[in-house]
This record gives C-alpha cells, sequence and structure tokens, in this order.
C-alpha cells in the first residue's frame, strides 16, 4: 500500500536556490481569488453570442454549465483538501491514474492558459488603445505583459493583492448590476421608467425558447468556456497557511457564487431588455443592458470592468500556468530548473518560461491571426472539458485511496459517490461528442484539434513512460550482476 504524499517543497532538493513555495497568500486573498475565479472575462463579452442563439433558454445553458462545474469543483475540493499542492488535479491524476495522465493534463492545462495570456493581453490592447491611441496596441499588449509577468515575480503576496483589487472590482461591478437591474425590471428604481423591461421578455418574442430546444445545447457549447477558472483556488490553495480551510471554504461556496453572478445577471440581462434586442450584438449584452437604464457613459464603465476582468485574467493566467509547470519539474515531468524556486518562494523559471510562450503566441496574433493563432485558439479550447473529465475519472479512484489510508482527511466528501461522479463524467463525454456535429460555431474544429494536441502530448506521455522503465530495468539488472561479499 502506498503511503499518501505529503506536499514537497522544491528548495528541499540539492541545487535548488530557494526555500520552495511559501505561504504567502492570505485568507482575503484566498476568498476574493475563489470568488473572482468564476467571473471571467467572458461573462462580460460573449454572452450576448449565447443569448442570440438560444434567447432567453441561454438561462438553461448556463445552469447545466453551472452544475456540472459545481460536480466538478466539489470532486477536486475532496482530493484538494486532503491532500493539497500546487499541481492540484495534475498531481492528483499522477497518483491515481498514473504517471502518464498527470503529466498529459499537466501540460495541456499550461498550453491552455499561456494561449489564454494571448488572448487576453490583446482583448485588454484594444481597450487601451481606444483610450489612448498613441500608443499602439502592441505596445499596450507588451506593456501589460510585462507589468503582471514583475507582479509576479516579486512574491506570490503581490499576486494576491493585485487579485484581490482586480477580483474585487469584478465582484462590486457585477453585484451592483445585479442590484440596480433588478429594482429595474421589477419596477421600483427611482428615476428610471425603462418600457422594455419585465419578467415578460423571458416568454414574450417567440417564447422561451425561440430556437427550439436543441439550442440550450448549442448555448452550452457558447458559454462552457466561459466558466474555466473556477479550479485557480485549489492551486492557489498550496501557498496559503490553512490550506484545507482554504479548499473546504472555496468547494462550498461554489454553488452560490455560480447562482449570483451567472445567472442572476444573465437574469437580469435577457428581463431588461428583448433577446432579439439589436443592441444586445451590436453593442455587447451588459452594455446594452446598462443603456436602457439611461446610464450615462455605460460604454466606457464596460470597458473599464472588462478590462479589469481581462487583467484579473492575464494575472491569474500567468500564476496558474507557472504553478502547473512548478508542479510538472517537481515531478520530474518537466525541467528541473520550473521546479526551482528565489528565497521569496516564486518559481522565476516557470514562470519566465509561461510569459515568453504567451510573448510568441502574442506576436502569432498580430502576424499570423487567422492561421497560427487561430489554431492555437482552436487547439486549446477542449482542454476544460478535458481537465474536468480527468478530474472526474481521478476522484473515483482517489476516494478509494483516501478512505483506505487517511479517511480523516475527507472533510469535503463528493455527493452521491460513485453514481454522481459518473454522471457527471458521462454529461462530459455527452458535451464533447455534440460539439462535434456543431459546424457553425467551430465546435467540431475545436475538438479535432484540441483532440490532436492531447494525442500528442499522450504520446510524449508514453514514450517519456517507456524511456523511464527501460532506465529503471537496465539499473536494477546492474545492480542484480554486481557481486556481493
Amino acid at each position: 500500500m502506498t503511503s499518501q504524499p505529503t506536499p514537497h517543497k522544491a528548495g528541499d532538493g540539492p541545487g535548488d536556490s530557494g526555500t520552495g513555495l511559501q505561504a504567502g497568500l492570505k485568507n482575503r486573498h484566498l476568498s476574493m481569488i475563489a470568488i473572482g475565479g468564476v467571473i471571467g472575462a467572458g461573462l462580460f463579452v460573449g454572452s450576448s453570442s449565447g443569448i442570440a442563439t438560444a434567447g432567453p433558454g441561454i438561462l438553461l445553458s448556463y445552469a447545466l454549465v453551472g452544475t456540472l462545474v459545481v460536480l466538478v469543483m466539489r470532486m477536486l475540493g475532496e482530493m484538494s483538501a486532503a491532500n493539497p499542492t500546487s499541481g492540484s488535479f495534475s498531481a492528483h491524476a499522477d497518483r491515481a491514474l498514473g504517471r502518464w495522465a498527470g503529466f498529459s493534463i499537466g501540460w495541456l492545462y499550461w498550453f491552455f492558459w499561456v494561449v489564454v495570456l494571448a488572448v487576453e493581453a490583446t482583448a485588454g490592447a484594444v481597450i487601451l488603445e481606444g483610450w489612448v491611441p498613441a500608443v499602439p496596441q502592441w505596445a499596450w499588449a507588451l506593456i501589460v505583459m510585462l507589468v503582471l509577468t514583475a507582479t509576479n515575480l516579486v512574491s506570490v503576496g503581490s499576486y494576491g493583492e493585485f487579485e484581490f483589487w482586480f477580483a474585487g472590482i469584478k465582484v462590486v461591478a457585477i453585484s451592483v448590476f445585479i442590484l440596480v437591474g433588478g429594482l429595474a425590471v421589477f419596477g421600483v428604481l427611482p428615476g428610471v421608467d425603462s418600457e422594455q423591461a419585465g419578467l415578460s421578455n423571458l416568454t414574450d418574442h417567440s417564447g422561451f425558447l425561440p430556437n427550439g430546444p436543441g439550442s440550450i445545447l448549442t448555448g452550452v457549447l457558447l458559454v462552457v468556456f466561459s466558466f474555466m477558472g473556477s479550479e485557480i483556488a485549489t492551486l492557489a490553495a498550496g501557498e496559503s497557511e490553512d490550506p484545507q480551510r482554504a479548499v473546504a471554504k472555496s468547494t462550498n461556496s461554489i454553488i452560490w457564487r455560480i447562482a449570483v453572478f451567472y445567472l442572476g445577471s444573465i437574469f437580469v440581462v435577457v428581463t431588461l431588455l428583448p433577446w432579439d434586442d439589436p443592441s444586445l450584438a451590436d453593442k455587447g449584452s451588459y452594455v446594452a443592458a446598462l443603456d436602457t437604464l439611461g446610464i450615462a457613459h455605460a460604454g466606457q464603465i464596460m470597458n473599464f470592468i472588462v478590462l479589469t476582468s481581462v487583467l484579473s485574467c492575464l494575472n491569474s493566467g500567468l500564476y496558474t500556468a507557472s504553478r502547473m509547470a512548478f508542479s510538472l519539474g517537481e515531478r520530474g515531468d518537466a525541467p528541473q530548473a520550473f521546479a526551482r524556486t528565489t528565497g521569496r518562494g516564486v518559481p522565476r523559471t516557470a514562470i519566465i518560461a509561461s510569459v515568453v510562450f504567451g510573448f510568441v503566441a502574442v506576436f502569432f496574433n498580430y502576424e499570423f491571426p487567422d492561421s497560427v493563432f487561430l489554431f492555437l485558439v482552436n487547439s486549446s479550447g477542449a482542454v476544460a472539458l478535458f481537465v474536468w473529465l480527468v478530474i472526474c475519472f481521478s476522484q473515483l479512484r482517489m476516494r478509494r485511496i483516501i478512505q483506505a489510508e487517511a479517511p480523516e482527511k475527507l472533510v469535503v466528501r463528493m455527493w452521491l459517490y460513485p453514481y454522481l461522479t459518473w454522471a457527471t463524467a458521462a454529461l462530459i463525454v455527452f458535451v464533447l461528442g455534440y460539439m462535434l456535429t456543431d459546424t457553425e460555431h467551430d465546435g467540431r474544429k475545436t475538438v479535432l484539434l484540441s483532440l490532436l494536441v492531447a494525442a500528442v502530448v499522450l504520446a510524449v506521455a508514453f514514450g517519456k513512460e517507456r524511456l523511464r522503465g527501460g532506465r529503471r530495468a537496465a539499473a536494477e539488472e546492474g545492480t542484480d550482476k554486481v557481486p556481493t561479499g
């Protein structure tokens, strides 16, 4: 029987320059990272296409994906509370399913986030260039990346502080939007008399599902990727003073976070104005909703909020990618330099390697947007679903391991184990299968290219395992030949 591994520090090995990751994140940092982690820029930017596809029924799409995320995060919370580690689900897969699984999903996740760095840096640069056109877009992207790289290089505490305020602005903004919009919908907002607002918008204009029940699943494809980031709190918990408590608190609160910020805000949007209002596509769902309330400079207000979300996503993306690279280095699945830390507990090499790839992706975005960069985006698009699927299968195995070795560590438990875990895995496979039928929104291309990249990473993983097994066998053979006495 193998023993439950305890998190070890990178600095424990020979040649390490630091003392490993340090507990530099405060409870308020972890709380805000957990809350803000579910509010991505995709919620503000991409929701209009979902509403145009499914009408008010997009609420069911968000509810379906939200339920999926809650279940997956419950599984991850169970494993991470029992064994907090910077590698999170990759480290759990390593032990539960095998080295090949931890290697593959860790590198795919790293690839996803470094591509996100390029996407978000470009999105932020577009907004900043609109405010200060004298500075070219590529320069803004460079400035944003350099500033947040410097922040992450200083200490984990500086990352936590920046993320605390970035996430805080997002949370306050969306909370005010829900409050003000909700009052307007029920006709009790002083000074505002919106003729369009009302619950009737949910059923008028061709009904709640104007494009048929199938649009709910199409809506799922459009909104599922805006939920990526919920798992960041479990990676960050390893650098907090009380990882187990942080993971448990984050896991237990995700239901209300998704219910309020996603379902609450989308409900306000589709009740403030009809789903087929042209302004939703022209201005974006949140700006159009604010305009119906007569709020001055609604577009610029939303641009500021979106920019904050972009910076938050960049900040967390760089942190997450570097910690996954650090964990891979610790386990011998990445260059050993990735597992080295500075005196402040910062994995400097892992951060620099991640941001360098991000810079390269930004270059591709400007020089080859319709070829190389489009390939990068599409080939990383289904990684979120791959990660969730691996979490499901890891939890099925890890529950038995934890129960056998340290049942007292099961402070968070997946509901209706193992039936609900299998049902969640089946739903994820169904969504992936449905994406293969979607040609209108590039679902098929995204899945096929993501599977191609996953196949390459898996081939490398199995090749690495064969080499490792060959060396182990050669070493054992050499030991057997050494004469005794």
